[in-house]
């Protein structure tokens, strides 16, 4: 889930780049950009690892609280900057890493806690 997203993004990133100016003007332009965008294998490839964060963070959902898995879920920021850093070639200023840097403290955290609480909780509420 933690590479599924942020690669996924990265790549249609990569594949909007790539298609350059979008115009809308008319029903011509319209298509011509449908087409272009559609027709671009990095977009199609940037989709399929939506859907596969997607289907991964759902199956996550069934066996830890929501709770848990958005804030454990959020390591992605730091993938997210090394997929900017080193596949997009973009800048990512010391402030971002820092900022990076805190979050995965967060995250670290939030792994530590026991990923269901409400079976947790029902346990405590019946000694």
């Amino acid at each position: 889930m933690v590479l599924f997203g942020p690669l996924g993004n990265a790549l249609l990133g990569k594949g909007m780049k790539s298609v350059g100016a979008l115009r809308f003007g008319s029903a011509g332009e319209a298509w011509n950009t449908f087409v272009r965008i559609f027709s671009t294998g990095t977009i199609w490839l940037g989709i399929a690892f939506l859907i596969s964060f997607f289907v991964v963070y759902m199956l996550v959902l069934t066996w830890a609280d929501y709770s848990y898995v958005q804030p454990a879920s959020a390591g992605a920021y730091a993938v997210v900057a090394l997929w900017g850093r080193f596949l997009l070639h973009e800048g990512v200023t010391p402030m971002r890493w820092a900022g990076v840097a805190v979050i995965c403290l967060g995250v670290l955290f939030v792994g530590n806690t026991h990923p269901r609480t409400t079976d947790h909780h029902l346990k405590n509420e019946t000694k």
